[in-house]
């Protein structure tokens, strides 16, 4: 006997679809918690060996995932796209009940094997990258808003540090988010607070250098606001939210490569010139087990930058990457050939000599093609590297 659970997930309930040898046996509607799961895992143990077959839905079907892995259950989950090409065919009606029953039925054609289940680490520097990334774009966003309105307050104040950024900078927005600020302060007061602004030791020539300039760009600046404006409050917000959050991402960080640093992968991944700690921590949280993938085209296909390719009598339509997949990882892998390009003038790597080359033989101006490129000769070091447990050596790329 082959029985086949069927489960389309909703955000607070699912339907599911029973099927025992091709033929429909219950259906029914169960909310997604402990109640519910509980009626799933009473009709689960009256058979041997169920098949379970459901779409990946996002945090709806993580809870559902979660309950089976941690009852012993194997389980099929479907990418949404591939389950839509599978069902489409097979339905005239689309509801919610009709998709768990068609789940179940295509299984006894298809066959589908169990989803690969990996190990907790994996899952949780995944939650881990995501969040960094969200804290990342929140500093962006941070950083964008104070610049806005330090144009109105004190705009010159952005060339008092050779970059706009890093902890001194911002303390000393903080601190002087108008130039009456300044001008209230003598000179000694105004070197004690450009000396308590960064939490490095700093030279006296240094301290008065920029006591100096701070004097000077006053002297340039012409505010749009008073003293008493609100908008010098949200100048200090801004500034001191920038601070927050870059110590979080860095709190985040330390966790990150604490979890990753027991993986092999993790060396593995230092090994490649350009790839540091927040890029290795990210690319293993995006992509997780490398070794459950059978290529490295899987991988392509995983964070979609495999071409799609249309060719119809003597047409044939340029190729360009289908992003199907994962937006994170593909942006990771995307700024890190970069990276690899330009640590590639102290340290060599053959992945930054095909960028280069394939650079100089694009017709285009725009940097995507030759770094896609770049990118699949990449998942392909990284998966032979992996899954032969090898460092990377530059050496001996230059001998195939």
């Amino acid at each position: 006997m082959r029985a086949v659970f069927g489960i389309d997930v909703s955000k607070a309930s699912s339907e599911v679809a029973i099927l025992v040898n091709g033929d429909k046996v219950h259906s029914y509607t169960m909310t997604n918690d402990a109640i519910g799961f509980s009626r799933l895992l009473g009709d689960l143990e009256t058979v041997h060996q169920p098949e379970i077959v459901f779409e990946a839905t996002g945090g709806y079907s993580r809870r559902l995932q979660s309950f089976l892995e941690n009852k012993g259950y194997a389980y099929t989950r479907l990418n949404p796209l591939e389950a839509k090409k599978q069902l489409d065919h097979l339905r005239v009606r689309k509801t919610d009940k009709i998709d768990a029953e068609k789940l179940a039925a295509s299984q006894f054609v298809l066959n589908r094997k169990s989803s690969y289940v990996q190990e907790p680490v994996y899952q949780e520097l995944r939650d881990l990258s995501r969040f960094y990334q969200n804290l990342t774009e929140d500093s962006v966003r941070a950083k964008n808003r104070l610049h806005k309105v330090l144009q109105v307050t004190f705009p010159n104040l952005e060339t008092i540090l050779s970059t706009p950024t890093g902890e001194q900078y911002w303390n000393l927005v903080s601190t002087f988010p108008s130039k009456d600020f300044v001008l209230d302060l003598n000179k000694d007061e105004l070197s004690n607070s450009i000396r308590q602004s960064t939490s490095k030791r700093i030279s006296e020539k240094r301290v008065a250098a920029l006591a100096d300039k701070m004097l000077e760009l006053t002297k340039q600046s012409y505010s749009a606001v008073k003293k008493t404006s609100p908008i010098l409050e949200e100048v200090r917000y801004y500034a001191q939210e920038w601070l927050r959050l870059s110590e979080r991402r860095q709190a985040l960080l330390d966790d990150m490569v604490q979890l990753a640093q027991p993986l092999p992968e993790y060396d593995i991944l230092l090994s490649i010139p350009g790839i540091a700690e927040t890029t290795a921590t990210s690319i293993i949280g995006e992509l997780g087990d490398i070794r459950r993938f059978q290529s490295a085209n899987q991988i392509n296909a995983f964070i979609g930058i495999d071409l799609r390719h249309y060719e119809s009598g003597n047409f044939l339509a340029q190729e360009y990457i289908t992003k199907r997949g994962n937006p994170y990882a593909r942006k990771i892998l995307f700024k890190c050939i970069h990276n690899i390009a330009s640590a590639s003038h102290t340290n060599p790597c053959h992945i930054a000599d095909f960028y280069e080359k394939r650079k100089r033989q694009s017709q285009t101006t725009s940097t995507k093609p030759h770094t896609i490129a770049s990118i699949h000769r990449l998942i392909r070091t990284m998966y032979y590297l992996i899954t032969h447990n090898q460092l990377y050596d530059y050496t001996s790329t230059q001998n195939r």
